[in-house]
């Protein structure tokens, strides 16, 4: 490289990412593209991530500095502890100790994944700052305290619309109404017998305790949630929606579902995730039995069992099914589900490292994305193209926009199992399908590709104040 090659180069940038939780124990969506990202980053400019972690083993408030895979994290503990539902969304511990880190870091630009477990204040303390923000759209966590999946647990109900009323019934059957209640305990009497007894037994008997506190929270309204205050959260997720300089969304659905809930169109994007390349391994398509795959988090949302009801009606000796996936994020949803499967060939492979998705694709003929939610535009899909396995995947969000029916995969609605066991079944009688829809497969966006957009939208968001000069710090 020659001197003037250097002096030309723009100097590196100090990017703060930002998310919910982070690897390794948690290995989502989510994460996976957030560390992805954030690696391709590194290699020319310097990346920090902050994340939360709900640990009640750990101090509430508790910071941690760690390293993974080389990239340096700053992890808050966020037990859920406070008195009313506002504390699940702008923590006061937790908010705090996100001012001490952007001090810290002194970030040019903050990158959102995720502010839930962690606080929705932090796009207004970094403008405060003179700090850009930029957000990456994974799910609907801004405007859904749930989890943002926008699925009502308990009526199963896909919500079009943000009702508030409905949303306070579904937030009181989610495990967070659980953290919050144990939380609320342990603000009410910090160091006392139930703060040390509640906090005992999760350490030591975890999935008891989580079930006796989760029944003892839906019988007793330890903290109040009300549909006025799901407005005053909404209304708080519209504050951020000014407060970021600018939104991207992997897919069209989700930018347009954000601009209807408020996001200005103009500082709204749509582009793909970025994919991390690897090398497919060789394998001969298809095979007898048909190999069915479901690769992604074992939970209710992602429709699990509407494939297991699917494969329910086909012969047993026609196909196998093999389900790959964490086993204990939901382990009564994966006991129903041994259960529906039992007599047939459905095999549940567990978690896997992922190091290891070209093997784990090279195990299966097509791939099953039954989700009940409408989704943004899933991971698995650009990893099941690039090792040329076909898509099936349901009619829902910005998966549609993922598949070309009839071309790469096919489309079914995930409400009607038998309509997947049709496509199924078809698949079966003729894999000469496969073999075409494998060759047509799309070419999938490299990370690489995805770092060197990412750089010029932060330089964009950066230049106005750049031009303005340096703002005073707040304090």
């Amino acid at each position: 490289m020659t001197r003037s090659t250097i002096v030309n180069s723009p100097p590196g940038l100090n990017v703060l990412h930002v998310i919910h939780d982070f690897l390794p124990r948690h290995r989502a969506g989510s994460e996976i593209y957030a560390a992805s990202l954030a690696a391709a980053l590194l290699a020319r400019h310097h990346v920090t991530v902050l994340c939360a972690e709900y640990d009640p083993a750990r101090a509430h408030g508790q910071v941690t500095w760690r390293v993974h895979e080389g990239l340096p994290i700053v992890e808050i503990v966020n037990n859920w502890v406070g008195r009313s539902f506002e504390d699940s969304y702008r923590p006061g511990l937790v908010t705090d100790r996100i001012v001490h880190v952007l001090e810290a870091v002194q970030p040019d630009v903050v990158h959102v994944h995720n502010l839930f477990n962690l606080s929705l204040e932090l796009p207004a303390l970094a403008r405060a700052r003179g700090i850009p923000v930029v957000a990456t759209l994974h799910d609907y966590t801004l405007v859904c305290p749930s989890g943002g999946q926008r699925v009502h647990r308990a009526e199963a109900h896909v919500c079009a619309s943000i009702d508030a009323t409905r949303c306070a019934r579904c937030f009181k059957e989610s495990p967070f109404y659980v953290q919050l209640s144990v939380g609320a305990v342990a603000s009410s009497a910090p160091g006392g017998w139930a703060h040390q007894l509640a906090m005992s037994a999760r350490r030591r008997f975890p999935a008891a305790a989580s079930r006796a506190a989760a029944a003892a929270a839906r019988h007793v309204a330890v903290v109040p949630v009300t549909p006025a205050a799901i407005d005053r959260r909404l209304a708080r997720a519209r504050q951020v929606f000014d407060e970021v300089d600018l939104f991207v969304a992997p897919s069209a659905f989700l930018a347009d579902e954000f601009v209807r809930l408020g996001v200005d169109r103009a500082r709204m994007q749509v582009s793909a995730y970025g994919q991390v390349t690897s090398t497919p391994v060789a394998v001969t398509r298809p095979r007898t039995p048909l190999r069915i795959g479901f690769v992604g988090s074992i939970v209710r949302h992602k429709g699990v069992h509407v494939l297991i009801d699917a494969v329910r009606t086909l012969g047993a000796s026609r196909f196998e099914l093999l389900v790959f996936g964490g086993l204990e994020v939901e382990p009564d949803y994966v006991a129903e589900l041994r259960a529906r499967a039992a007599g047939r060939p459905v095999r549940f492979e567990g978690a896997f490292d992922p190091s290891q998705v070209p093997e784990v694709f090279a195990e299966i003929d097509v791939l099953v994305v039954p989700s009940l939610w409408p989704e943004n535009a899933p991971l698995v899909i650009q990893e099941a193209f690039q090792a040329g396995v076909p898509v099936v995947g349901s009619r829902m969000g910005g998966i549609p926009e993922c598949i070309r029916e009839g071309v790469t995969g096919r489309l079914f609605d995930p409400r009607v199992p038998s309509e997947l066991a049709a496509i199924l079944g078809d698949l079966i009688d003729h894999p000469q399908q496969l073999v075409a829809m494998a060759a047509a497969r799309p070419p999938v966006k490299s990370i690489e590709a995805d770092a060197l957009a990412w750089e010029a939208r932060y330089r964009e968001v950066m230049a106005p104040r750049a031009l303005d000069g340096p703002s005073e710090q707040a304090s």
